[in-house]
């Protein structure tokens, strides 16, 4: 539920003014740039693949309500927790400036919202304009709690495009037979790969090419010759995903809440944590397409080797095919096919979208990701050779704490985290070469990179072979970055920055890692707080793929982190 404040007459237009819109949002009609929504996590049954479960989701509705803004508002989600245990919703790419209390990662800058209570988090918007999105940040509980953030240009200015005739929403997602935290919990207790999804979704629904789901497959109802924006988002948990629609080309117009030079493309390959705003012309002859979602996955470790659909579907009369035409996406292992789609990302740069990319860089991360082993004694674990699956940035397997950092930090709570995350790995090796047992076995820790406000900072994400390899979608909570540039094999100190964009590269909060090689970002760190960086392939960020980022405040009052609100969620004792 969702409701504008102003004036008292606003008030009483808002509560008057109620419309409701799909997945269970209500937007009301009333003026103003303050909103509030109210979040009700709830165990609720559905039906899928001819299996019936409860799973919790918000407002009895998966995917969750729409929260719909514009560009510059605030909006205040109260989220009451009538579920059976603890959870943290996170508001993805939404940078709250100066306000890392409501982020939402479990432990990091909250601890979970207890069952039976309520916790208000205000999300500040600035310049994002686009598509964002929110889920769950507690073990595997975003699989079922996720949701749409639109971000609408101000009152007043509009799109770099023409204006489309209709929008809509595609959220692909991954529907699991069993309960999703029971999954997660055996892996981690066996030290296994947890099991793989049952199926894919769009919108919630798995498609005509799954068991009984034929009769709710999703339809998108369209008029000859009208252009529609598709706002897309990737909340599967564990695959990047290609997709497209049969016969119909696509143009990439923006991601992550940022414009794009436009992109022609019959196929986008779209990460976990992503989002990208995509428009279609409907210019074909009058009848069904398969829009089609399927994985990417260039790796040895177990995946969903299926693909969702939903029905492109003409308005008027004639008589549709048999079977609705089918694109021909790219092979699940095709990792050019991915890598040439990724490459030709690129900002806008318009005037009125300028870009802004560091050059002058003041503090460099070189930072290994890697999938990793722990020891287990006599061989007692479900992993490689009896071993406990595992996963690391620089050698370091995140572990997370029982009082959230940012609280640590904020309050100077010694034994929570440290903040010696190193700048480089503890040693160097040929990466993405035959690396026998190099770094397999990593430390264990809870560190924190501390980086001082209005540090231009560069980041070498560097991939390696060890375990099993492949494309990694590393995201930072609190802003967006600059992908200035991205290869295969081995970052090369010479050769590699000789072939950055440092004039229009994309402007994003995720970015896929290739599989064997280096992706650079850049940011000015002008955001101060508790960050949480991590892969958002959720087993390998329940393996220790995570880290935290901390800026320190500015010497103005504008650059230093706010107070914390009146009241946060308890947390257990260290």
């Amino acid at each position: 539920m969702r409701v504008e404040t102003g004036n008292k007459m606003a008030l009483i237009a808002a509560f008057l003014g109620f419309v409701f819109l799909e997945y269970g949002s209500l937007l009301c009609m009333a003026r103003g740039n303050v909103q509030h929504y109210d979040f009700v996590l709830k165990e609720t049954n559905f039906t899928r693949l001819c299996t019936t479960k409860s799973m919790l989701v918000v407002n009895e509705s998966w995917p969750g309500p729409v929260i719909r803004v514009h560009k510059g508002d605030t909006v205040f989600v109260t989220v009451h927790n009538h579920g059976t245990y603890g959870v943290t919703i996170h508001w993805h790419g939404v940078k709250q400036p100066r306000n890392p209390w409501p982020d939402g990662p479990e432990n990091i800058t909250q601890c979970p919202i207890p069952a039976g209570t309520s916790f208000t988090q205000e999300l500040s918007f600035s310049d994002e304009e686009g598509t964002l999105w929110w889920h769950a940040h507690s073990d595997w509980s975003r699989a079922t709690v996720h949701g749409a953030i639109l971000i609408y240009p101000k009152p007043g200015t509009t799109y770099p495009y023409a204006k489309p005739y209709k929008e809509e929403l595609i959220i692909l997602g991954e529907w699991y037979n069993g309960d999703v935290m029971a999954i997660i919990d055996e892996a981690i207790e066996t030290g296994g790969d947890p099991n793989v999804s049952d199926a894919f979704a769009i919108n919630g629904q798995p498609g005509d090419l799954y068991d009984c789901s034929n009769a709710s497959t999703y339809r998108l109802l369209v008029d000859y010759g009208k252009t529609y924006l598709l706002r897309i988002i990737n909340a599967a948990m564990n695959e990047e995903m290609f997709f497209g629609i049969a016969k119909h080309n696509l143009t990439v117009v923006g991601m992550d809440g940022a414009y794009l030079k436009p992109i022609n493309t019959d196929y986008i390959m779209i990460t976990p944590g992503q989002t990208m705003d995509v428009l279609v012309t409907a210019k074909q002859s009058p009848g069904h397409y398969y829009i089609m979602g399927s994985p990417f996955a260039d790796t040895t470790a177990p995946f969903d080797n299926t693909s969702t659909t939903g029905i492109f579907q003409y308005s008027g009369n004639y008589t549709p095919p048999s079977t609705p035409y089918s694109p021909s996406l790219p092979a699940y292992d095709d990792k050019d096919a991915a890598g040439n789609f990724t490459v030709r990302l690129k900002s806008l740069a318009s005037k009125q979208h300028p870009v802004s990319v560091p050059l002058k860089i003041t503090e460099r991360i070189f930072m290994t990701v890697s999938v990793n082993q722990i020891y287990c004694a006599n061989e007692s674990c479900s992993g490689p050779d009896g071993n406990r699956l595992s996963a690391s940035l620089n050698n370091i397997s995140f572990v997370t704490p029982t009082i959230d950092i940012l609280q640590a930090y904020y309050s100077q709570i010694h034994g929570v985290y440290n903040s010696t995350f190193p700048s480089i790995p503890p040693y160097f090796f040929n990466f993405t070469g035959d690396v026998g047992n190099n770094t397999i076995y990593p430390s264990l820790g809870t560190k924190a990179k501390m980086i001082k406000y209005g540090s231009a900072v560069e980041i070498i994400y560097q991939g390696t072979n060890v375990g099993a390899a492949e494309n990694h979608p590393m995201h930072l909570h609190g802003y967006s970055f600059y992908v200035v540039g991205m290869g295969n094999g081995n970052f090369d100190n010479k050769t590699s920055p000789k072939t950055y964009n440092l004039v229009d590269p994309p402007l994003v909060n995720t970015i896929g890692l290739p599989k064997n090689g280096w992706t650079t970002i850049r940011f000015v760190a002008d955001n101060p707080g508790v960050w949480f960086m991590h892969c958002h392939l959720e087993r390998h960020a329940s393996w220790g793929m995570d880290m935290v980022v901390i800026v320190t405040d500015g010497p103005a009052k504008t650059n230093k982190m706010r107070e914390p609100p009146a009241y946060m969620p308890p947390c257990a004792k260290p």
